[in-house]
């Protein structure tokens, strides 16, 4: 009986000595959450301990842990007399990282101080404990960060990040760092999936690293050894290029439509003067560049006299733009282009010494040096679209800016008395004076309209870079093109010349260059004007027969 009694005790207190080795030896978990027994030897502790602690906070899934660590990188962490380490959050305030306690920061507190070697660390940890902030876009930047890392040193912790991510966008972003830390493991399924996940993704960032495992050594052997592997990126590669040649078209594209309108902006104007007085006015891109120059003077006014409204100020340009070129405009009529009606070489030479005499007056006012027009907040940043394409908030605007622009003049020409008359003009100017319309004042207001819109495009070149004595020319040959081409006077036409010679020029770019891309547009008008001379609309009424 006895004997049977110390047998069972015997067998337990080996039991428990048993267990007790293998706790002993097991490996101390990671801790859950910040406290003060774990950040008390930044204050204290040594280099080894004092690293140790940082690559401790950047594996704790607590949002605080990312904090202390800003707040040591930025000498905003105090250690008070007892060692308790407190994070300032104002000039005498302090919050208790363990217990989000708010209380007064101790005169005697000392700052924890930190070197180049700690600060390298706490940039490593940082990337790594940002992935449980609240913020779902500092969880997004600090996913995006980890997908550069291959090492696999923090594939745990972005599988705990996934458990409790909610957020789609910072999910997808989780899975491809996960795929991309698996990229370096030795199981070669483990590396298929990775490199699988890799080309799902599509980001031209992780070319290199795929491109690496198909090459070879000197001797010809290839850097990975199995050939599923090598087949998995060779199938990677193609789908990121065939998705950067999507992007490149799509990119193409944009700038396309987004030079149409500045061409349809420039040409606009020209279209209404020259289709209705058959004025080639070569003044006309210096219109452009007083619009320029009337949005610089307007973001001057309100950077001095209304800085709170700095965000508005091309609002408040765009009439006043469309005003100072109208009545320029109005005035080169009235004074000059009026006398030379039916003598284009004259109105030529005319109007090109006004060009002349308006860009010497600007360098006067203003210098021959250029000026920057900053975009308002509004329009600053932009859209990433297909997970590598920036379509630019400025260009956006700009497009709908001319969109909106083309359905005001398309309401002003065909739904107001001053359209009507600009029609009866256009279709038989004789008729028209015959039946009473003041053909010399509607000659006045079609150029100061036409000036105006001018105006209107140049407020719009001024968001695309800065502005020069010399802005107007460049557009000047091409707005005559998309006149041309689009048939004199005709709205529709122009629209569709500006925007299908900026998409043409910026799909042939790539392959021809700039100028070359211009000279065969150019080519390719003037063989279509001899086939057509009328353009893409013809011109309807009897002074057109």
């Amino acid at each position: 009986m006895m004997t049977s009694t110390l047998l069972k005790i015997g067998r337990q207190v080996a039991l428990f000595m048993l267990l007790a080795g293998a706790a002993a030896q097991a490996p101390a978990e990671e801790p859950a959450r910040v406290d003060q027994a774990l950040l008390g030897s930044l204050a204290t502790g040594d280099m080894t301990s004092k690293l140790d602690v940082i690559s401790q906070l950047g594996r704790v899934p607590d949002p605080m842990a990312a904090t202390v660590l800003e707040a040591l990188s930025s000498a905003s962490l105090f250690a008070d007399p007892q060692g308790r380490i407190l994070i300032r959050i104002a000039a005498a305030q302090a919050r208790d990282p363990a217990t989000g306690e708010t209380l007064a920061l101790p005169e005697n507190a000392t700052a924890v101080l930190v070197n180049n070697r700690l600060r390298r660390a706490v940039t490593d940890a940082l990337a790594a404990s940002q992935l449980f902030s609240e913020q779902a876009s500092v969880r997004l930047a600090a996913a995006t960060r980890m997908q550069r890392r291959d090492d696999g040193t923090h594939l745990a912790l972005i599988e705990q990040a996934l458990e409790r991510e909610s957020s789609p966008q910072v999910r997808a972003a989780l899975e491809t760092a996960r795929a991309s830390q698996m990229l370096g493991g030795e199981d070669p399924e483990t590396r298929i999936q990775a490199i699988q996940a890799l080309g799902g993704a599509r980001d031209a960032s992780f070319r290199p690293r795929l491109a690496l495992l198909l090459d070879k050594d000197d001797s010809g052997a290839h850097a990975e050894p199995d050939e599923r592997v090598r087949a998995a990126a060779a199938e990677a590669l193609e789908q990121i290029d065939a998705h950067l040649t999507r992007i490149e078209w799509a990119g193409n594209l944009f700038y396309g439509l987004s030079l149409g309108s500045v061409l349809l902006l420039a040409a606009l104007g020209l279209a209404i003067t020259f289709g209705l007085m058959g004025v080639i006015n070569m003044a006309h891109g210096e219109l452009l560049m007083i619009g320029a120059y009337v949005t610089y003077l307007m973001q001057l006014g309100f950077r001095q006299f209304a800085p709170l409204w700095m965000d508005w100020y091309v609002i408040a340009a765009l009439p006043a733009a469309f005003v100072v070129t109208a009545l320029v405009g109005m005035a080169l009529e009235r004074t000059v282009i009026r006398w030379l009606y039916g003598r284009p070489l004259e109105t030529l030479l005319a109007t090109w010494g006004i060009s002349l005499i308006l860009m010497q007056g600007v360098r006067t006012l203003f210098g021959a040096q250029n000026v920057e027009v900053g975009n308002p907040g509004w329009m600053s940043g932009g859209v990433t679209v297909l997970g590598g394409l920036v379509l630019s908030h400025n260009r956006i605007a700009i497009i709908v800016f001319a969109l909106s622009t083309v359905a005001f003049v398309w309401f002003l020409l065909n739904h107001t008395r001053l359209g009507l008359f600009v029609r009866a003009i256009t279709q038989d100017r004789r008729m028209a004076d015959c039946v009473g319309v003041p053909t010399g004042r509607i000659d006045m207001f079609a150029f100061g309209l036409g000036s105006g819109i001018a105006g209107l495009g140049g407020v719009a070149l001024s968001q695309l870079g800065n502005v020069g004595p010399d802005l107007g020319r460049g557009y000047l040959v091409d707005s005559f093109m998309v006149v041309v081409l689009g048939g004199v006077g005709q709205l529709a036409g122009t629209v569709i010349a500006a925007f299908g010679l900026g998409g043409i020029n910026k799909l042939m770019e790539p392959y021809t260059g700039a100028v070359m891309a211009k000279i065969m547009i150019l080519t390719l008008i003037v063989l279509f004007v001899q086939k057509r001379p009328q353009g893409l609309f013809a011109a309807r009424g009897r002074s057109m027969e």
